[in-house]
């Protein structure tokens, strides 16, 4: 397909049209929704949690879908993208399987997943890409067992991370929207055609939004959260500034990292921080500042905007 429409027109005429066909595409398979798309169960410990009871959950199904249909036809591709699709697929499934669940997976059975995908993923990895990293306008190449390791690092964090920030009506969608157009342009030669699945993920999410913006109709679940999370770190790796992640994922890393952090040191080293301080992040600002979801998603977008313009002072050269 793709090499079809670069006859008839340019590489980034075919990408606009991806974009289009990917939000169109993602709009009206929201407008009209599968039925078989679970609905949520509400959550007592999140703020306002009871007011999500009853919407359409798991719809990152539908997201993460129209996402690889539509960069395998209008993309070049090869094994290496075709093995993240899969993979990144299956991600997905795992979270949907556990928003469609009676009753909630436990943290162990989705981190044994987590970890299994994430090895998988950096197998091949460093089967098609060299160990180098970029640290400001330094080279250095890493031994491949020490690159291994840090790449299930940051996929396992990313996905985490990412998923703790999926609480409050459009903050998830947006906060990667800034993050995936950050990557794209800071890294456009770089990535290549990565690049411009970034900006087909972007129209996806931004179909996305117009169901998921304050009132929300429904919601991504773990199935959209988690994939999200995973494509990110590939991307990050795909950069060879892997570090740039921590960046111009600043905001998802501090909302979801700190409650990770406090529940690990509570749960396996019985200490107890941050007592006063409600985690995810933004239930914090909620509850605690008096945010209105509308503050939470624009200030949060704002302040990771700030982080990519010094992400770029790192990066440029």
């Amino acid at each position: 397909m793709y090499q079809f429409l670069v006859d008839f027109m340019s590489a980034n005429q075919v990408i606009m049209i991806g974009m289009l066909v990917a939000f169109v595409l993602t709009f009206l398979c929201l407008r009209f929704p599968f039925s078989f798309l679970p609905k949520d169960q509400g959550r007592e410990y999140a703020i306002n949690g009871a007011l999500s009871k009853g919407k359409i959950r798991g719809v990152g199904l539908i997201l993460t879908a129209v996402f690889i249909l539509v960069t395998l036809l209008v993309l070049p591709v090869d094994r290496e993208y075709v093995v993240y699709c899969i993979l990144l697929f299956a991600m997905m499934l795992s979270g949907y399987l556990d928003d469609a669940s009676k009753n909630p997976w436990s943290d162990y059975k989705k981190g044994a997943i987590d970890l299994v995908l994430a090895l998988l993923t950096m197998w091949n990895f460093v089967n098609y890409n060299p160990t180098k990293i970029h640290i400001g306008s330094f080279e250095y190449e890493i031994p491949v067992a020490v690159f291994f390791v840090l790449g299930v690092i940051l996929i396992w964090v990313s996905i985490n991370v990412t998923n703790c920030s999926d609480g409050v009506d459009g903050l998830c969608a947006s906060l990667c929207c800034v993050t995936m157009t950050a990557f794209a342009l800071l890294f456009l030669q770089p990535l290549g055609k990565y690049a411009a699945t970034l900006f087909i993920f972007v129209a996806v999410l931004l179909a996305y939004l117009c169901f998921n913006s304050k009132p929300s109709s429904m919601l991504m679940g773990d199935a959209g959260s988690r994939a999200l999370g995973f494509y990110i770190a590939v991307i990050a790796m795909k950069t060879g500034h892997p570090f740039v992640y921590i960046l111009l994922a600043a905001v998802l890393i501090v909302d979801g990292g700190i409650g990770l952090i406090k529940i690990f040191l509570l749960r396996f080293l019985k200490i107890a921080v941050l007592k006063n301080t409600r985690t995810p992040l933004h239930d914090h600002a909620r509850k605690g500042k008096g945010w209105s979801d509308t503050q939470v998603v624009f200030r949060f977008c704002i302040i990771q905007i700030l982080f990519v313009l010094f992400a770029y002072l790192v990066v440029a050269r």
